[in-house]
């Protein structure tokens, strides 16, 4: 591994310069903190894509004849890598996404009566023999190449010194402008059209109340989906770093696939593992946010205060315990921070913390086939609202809901929730947003919820890159 510590620059910038090379992913930090923004990660031009279609996973378009989360495993463990002590913690790995849907390849559900727009992977990690590192903390950044795939050791230590020399030149040059007018960035919100009226979807709420009042379940997540088409010329490049300025997150990300192009603006961890140290941060209770400050502080309290939103809470947290108890040592699942509030750019949330610590008989992939999708986004039970989820959507998920992140060849992990996530395919964008039900749900108050989670991506599309 050739470690060399760069001088300071913005992720955001390294990104910009870096996609020239293809197959961009940034882990962005765009809203700092201590820990949860801590780390960005820039890395492009991979050696190898793990993607899973209809169920069978292929590596560089080899199917390959085990399930999904062996093939992963098999690669991961091909180019296993030390830990580097005193380093961020991704150094060199896959990044990338499993789509709602891949949580049918770990469960038997039914499958929904549409696709996702476009022919969407169930998965797709991209691995990177070189990755830019950046602790916003310390305000470092290093340069991480490990000359794989080589196995030669001599190959491999030219490759690493040849690939750091690339990637230093391309962050030392200016990046190309892009061509796109800012009025082509733009589209109105009376362009997009949703899956649900507004009718419609109190009528789903009030279905699923049917179903907790009847003991099916306790909660269920339900979303609509929003859709326009793309003018000619858009730039979702520039579309990104507009939405990370007007709804910056801690769990960010941009994922350039080529046909796919991801652009999340998350503010939920999934699980992050590092060592044997697991950690899920569940969101259940919003509430939007003011520019006035008294009333914004009310609106917090409001929030704190809410019966419904801290029971939706604690149901999801029961799931998340029981989910980390099938992989954690005996007695290890702990909960340091039930209900906390976080505030966002447009909103506040309640936001509860579960960790543990991962029995020594299981692997990282274990506990993604054990707490995959999250229970956040499904509700509880999670196959039964699953199943209740596609009976009411009636079409895939795609992304949304899915997880972004990554998967260290050090064995460490991170991922987002994907949620405040737009999917960019086929010249269409795509957009989800929902909300938990319980039986304490006002389904008029739920529709809204669904607005007020959508709103700063409909104003980043409405005045597209404009300051």
């Amino acid at each position: 591994m050739h470690i060399r510590e760069i001088p300071w620059l913005e992720p955001v910038e390294a990104a910009e310069r870096l996609r020239a090379l293809g197959g961009l992913s940034f882990l962005d930090s765009a809203m700092r903190h201590d820990t949860l923004g801590r780390y960005s990660y820039v890395a492009g031009d991979p050696f190898g894509k793990l993607v899973v279609e209809k169920g069978a996973a292929h590596w560089n378009g080899a199917a390959l004849d085990r399930h999904p989360l062996e093939a992963i495993s098999h690669y991961l463990d091909l180019y296993r890598l030390d830990d580097q002590p005193g380093l961020p913690p991704f150094q060199g790995g896959a990044i990338g996404y499993f789509s709602y849907e891949f949580g049918r390849l770990l469960e038997r559900l039914p499958q929904p009566e549409a696709p996702a727009q476009g022919a969407m992977p169930d998965a797709a990690w991209y691995f990177y023999d070189v990755v830019l590192a950046f602790d916003h903390q310390a305000e470092k950044v290093w340069l991480l190449s490990s000359g794989l795939p080589e196995a030669d050791e001599a190959a491999r230590g030219r490759k690493c010194l040849e690939r750091s020399e690339l990637f230093l030149r391309l962050l030392r040059e200016e990046p190309k402008q892009e061509t796109s007018k800012v009025e082509q960035q733009r589209i109105a919100r009376a362009s997009w059209q949703s899956n649900f009226e507004r009718d419609a979807y109190m009528q789903s709420v009030a279905r699923v109340v049917e179903y907790i009042l009847d003991g099916d379940i306790f909660q269920a997540n339900i979303a609509q989906r929003f859709i326009a088409d793309l003018p000619d010329g858009f730039a979702q490049w520039q579309f990104y770093k507009a939405l990370r300025r007007r709804n910056a997150a801690t769990f960010a990300a941009y994922l350039d696939h080529d046909d796919i192009v991801i652009a999340s603006s998350s503010p939920e961890r999934f699980v992050a593992v590092n060592g044997d140290q697991v950690e899920t941060r569940p969101i259940k209770g919003t509430m939007p946010r003011s520019s006035d400050p008294n009333r914004d502080k009310e609106l917090a309290e409001i929030l704190l205060k809410s019966e419904k939103d801290r029971a939706e809470n604690l149901m999801i947290v029961d799931l998340m315990r029981n989910d980390l108890s099938r992989v954690c040592r005996p007695h290890s699942v702990l909960t340091p921070v039930l209900c906390g509030l976080e505030s966002y750019a447009s909103v506040h949330h309640l936001v509860s913390v579960v960790t543990g610590r991962l029995a020594t008989s299981k692997s990282l992939m274990d506990l993604i086939g054990a707490a995959f999708p999250g229970g956040s986004i499904t509700g509880a039970p999670k196959l039964r609202a699953m199943e209740i989820i596609t009976e009411i959507e009636r079409e895939a998920r795609g992304v949304y809901c899915g997880s972004i992140g990554f998967i260290g060849f050090n064995g460490n992990f991170d991922s987002n929730i994907g949620i405040r996530t737009v999917l960019f395919q086929g010249g269409k964008a795509v957009f989800q947003a929902g909300g938990g039900i319980t039986a304490l749900s006002d389904p008029a108050a739920e529709y809204q919820e669904t607005l007020d989670k959508a709103a700063r991506i409909f104003t980043v599309f409405d005045q597209g890159d404009a300051p």
